[in-house]
């Protein structure tokens, strides 16, 4: 069974995530101290530890999940778990689907997410931004009611997370006033989100060249696994490419769905989610209900997968 693999992005951390995998797996343990000696402080004890408010920080939730999706791919290969034919990732964890593809090293990978944080962080002041989550309008409503909220300022349809689910993001009152517009319009729900940065819209511009000029310094490598990445939905092979998607994918939509299906359209059949949560098993469901998904995330998941999914099974 041909697999593809995906890894989550912010959201999907919680405190006490991977606890149970590390007390059977080693190198849960032995990524995150490798991610500690990198960023100058216990990562592994936030993660269990907390606070919450602490993980939730975007410099902080950044390494803390690409730590946890690179933690859990290691587990998966150590017990010759299958090989997926394509990876991806919902924007932060495209960065996990780089290393894990082997695109990236993992310590490069740990300073750009922080740089990136931090650089998303710098170019709107806090409470400036805000994100909702609109369900149940189809994608052209949603790109109408922000293009009938733009005289209130930027706001963009930025995450298509699912077909009736649609992230915006943007200033704070025009994000606002395409609430009202989509409820005006049929929204089931507008669900304002807690963050501290307005992700993927065109706020994050001054983000992505400050994130050019330090993806420049950092050596990539073809990925041995293809990556589709989310601002084209397409494969790269060239170093340059890739940077140039990474770039782009500060200021520009996270293409969820159109991922999923461009991987069914090429073969792929079922979906192996690797880290804490299952927020992308929920949204497979959604996209493509048929196509078998397992999130591995504790020591339970993973046998589970491992049982179906065996190497070999996905050649």
């Amino acid at each position: 069974m041909k697999l593809i693999g995906v890894f989550p992005g912010q959201g999907a951390q919680s405190v006490g995530m991977l606890g149970a995998l590390a007390a059977q797996h080693p190198s849960v343990h032995e990524t995150f101290e490798t991610a500690s000696g990198i960023l100058g402080y216990d990562l592994w004890r936030l993660v269990q530890d907390g606070p919450e408010g602490d993980l939730n920080t975007t410099v902080r939730t950044q390494p803390a999940l690409l730590t946890a999706g690179v933690a859990v791919w290691r587990v998966w290969r150590d017990n010759s778990g299958a090989v997926p034919a394509v990876l991806a990732g919902h924007s932060l964890g495209e960065y996990t689907a780089l290393v894990c593809a082997g695109a990236l090293e993992f310590a490069d990978a740990i300073d750009l997410v922080v740089f990136r944080a931090t650089s998303m962080q710098n170019a709107v002041p806090q409470g400036a931004g805000a994100m909702a989550a609109l369900i149940g309008l189809d994608d052209d409503a949603v790109r109408s009611s922000c293009t009938e909220a733009a005289s209130a300022g930027v706001v963009e349809a930025v995450n298509y997370n699912a077909p009736g689910q649609v992230v915006i993001a943007g200033e704070k009152a025009a994000v606002e006033l395409a609430g009202e517009r989509a409820r005006a319009a049929g929204a089931k729900r507008v669900i304002p989100l807690s963050v501290s940065v307005p992700s993927h819209c065109a706020l994050m511009r001054p983000a992505a060249e400050t994130m050019a000029t330090r993806l420049e310094e950092v050596d990539i490598a073809t990925p041995e696994i293809p990556v589709l990445h989310n601002v084209d939905v397409t494969t790269h092979t060239e170093p340059d490419e890739i940077r140039r998607a990474l770039t782009e994918q500060l200021y520009r939509p996270v293409r969820w769905v159109e991922t999923i299906r461009r991987a069914k359209a090429d073969g792929v059949e079922a979906v192996l989610e690797l880290g804490p949560g299952k927020v992308l098993a929920g949204l497979n469901r959604r996209i493509e209900r048929r196509m078998p998904v397992h999130s591995v995330q504790d020591p339970q998941s993973l046998d589970r997968a491992l049982t179906d999914w065996k190497e070999g099974v996905a050649a």
